[in-house]
């Protein structure tokens, strides 16, 4: 048995760039030693699939001695989805980084939990501000049972068509820890919603932020995509300056932080976050059109990706 994968779904609120295909200059010749990507709007295409043209591009990768880490919002539960994409191989950052795995070894290297009551103490407040909202839940204690299935209240509208726990509020949070607790408005976008949280939520209880899905999730604190890329980092040795990170919402912003501080370099696929498209360093064609395999192609050249 497996598990369902996630079928296609567009992110909310971002309209147009996902056929878009943006002219790359010269790159220079600066070259990554790991490449880093978010996978759903970003490395996936619409169709939530690795096409061939961005196969090939991540197994030239792989093939010139540089690592693929694909960093993903996606929880542990979809994990053989997220193998599937990453033809099984290096390391995978799951749940915004709360997660992370080796896939070659089955190794889980990081998992981290919120205390349950922590998590509903941060939903209170975002309520003061935010108004009755409807959550879902993502249970740490089944972390690693890739079957489980996410805790849903009732009208939440979840967006993938996968199995759930359909649960009235007051049954919605597990006994023990949360992995993340997802929170949807019935009045606020998710831009809002998530301005409001950031107003009352103070990072060293929760990190709080948004993969273009109509919600906010709420993690422990400091688990981010970078904190979550860190990982895989240290077990490949390569320091934050020396990747090329892709991505598209605003849950990948730490990542961008961190791979522009460190002097690597960062790039923003045609559909992303007005956010993202802001803080990344270069911009490349949409994820329907191989955004990210045209940028390779342009970073390393034709001998290595033979496009």
């Amino acid at each position: 048995m497996t598990a369902v994968p996630p079928g296609p779904v567009r992110a909310h609120g971002v309209l147009a760039g996902y056929d878009e295909v943006v002219e790359l200059g010269d790159p220079g010749p600066w070259r990554p030693k790991l490449v880093a990507s978010d996978l759903d709007g970003t490395l996936l295409d619409g169709d939530s699939t690795v096409s061939p043209r961005t196969r090939a591009a991540l197994d030239a990768c792989w093939a010139a001695g540089v690592p693929v880490v694909g960093v993903t919002g996606r929880g542990p539960r979809l994990l053989e989805s997220i193998r599937a994409a990453l033809d099984g191989r290096g390391i995978a950052v799951l749940a915004q980084g709360g997660y992370v795995v080796d896939l070659e070894r089955d190794e889980v290297l990081r998992t981290v939990g919120l205390p349950r009551a922590q998590a509903q103490a941060v939903i209170d407040r975002i309520e003061q501000v935010a108004g009755e909202l409807i959550v879902a839940v993502e249970d740490a204690a089944e972390q690693s049972e890739v079957h489980t299935q996410l805790r849903v209240q009732h009208g939440f509208e979840w967006p993938y068509p996968e199995p759930a726990h359909l649960l009235p509020r007051h049954q919605v949070l597990p006994p023990g820890a949360v992995l993340k607790a997802f929170l949807r408005s019935p009045s606020l976008g998710q831009d809002e919603l998530l301005a409001r949280a950031r107003e009352v939520v103070d990072p060293r209880e929760a990190e709080v932020t948004h993969a273009g899905l109509g919600f906010i999730e709420v993690l422990p604190p400091g688990i981010t995509k970078a904190s979550g890329l860190a990982v895989a980092l240290d077990r490949y040795g390569v320091d934050f300056g020396d990747v090329l990170v892709f991505g598209d919402m605003p849950n990948d912003l730490p990542m961008i932080t961190a791979v522009n501080d460190a002097g690597g370099r960062s790039v923003a696929v045609a559909n992303a976050h007005p956010s993202v498209r802001a803080a990344a360093q270069a911009r490349t064609s949409g994820h329907d059109v191989d955004g990210v395999a045209r940028y390779l192609e342009a970073v390393f050249g034709r001998e290595v990706t033979g496009v």
